[in-house]
């Protein structure tokens, strides 16, 4: 497993290997500030969200950036595809949630201690979507 693991990186071209390396890092940050959240605020650390639905999905977030690492990192195109998915839902949660101040002060989209990163690193996702899943495909694993 971990031979074909280091062949399938090594079969990338260089700038796929490092598209996927920023891929695994964000989700691992992400993964690592929804733990953080999560550990200060128990299960209600997202209650600031009213919408019991926002709550969740946040929550669940520390299944589902750690899950969107594994797949990149293995080099799948589920993987590239289940990133974009991901990524597309955390945005469009943050700013579903954070609404109110947005439409108060919309320059809090591109503040660094507002939405900035998410924003930035889901656009970044979003981006290199279609290339990276040419790109995976294109490396040997083939249409399905």
């Amino acid at each position: 497993m971990i031979f074909e693991l280091r062949e399938r990186w090594s079969r990338q071209q260089s700038w796929v290997r490092w598209v996927l390396a920023v891929y695994l890092i964000g989700f691992l940050e992400g993964f690592g500030d929804h733990v953080l959240v999560l550990a200060r605020g128990g299960i209600h650390a997202y209650a600031p969200f009213r919408s019991v639905p926002l709550q969740v999905f946040f929550v669940s977030l520390v299944v589902l950036d750690p899950l969107a690492a594994v797949l990149v990192g293995l080099v799948r195109r589920a993987g590239v595809w289940f990133a974009g998915s991901v990524m597309v839902m955390d945005v469009c949660g943050n700013c579903m949630g954070n609404w109110q101040g947005l439409r108060d002060d919309p320059a809090g989209l591109w503040r660094p201690d507002g939405l900035l990163f998410i924003n930035l690193f889901g656009l970044f996702v979003v981006a290199f979507l279609l290339p990276l899943h040419r790109a995976v495909v294109g490396a040997g694993e083939g249409p399905r």
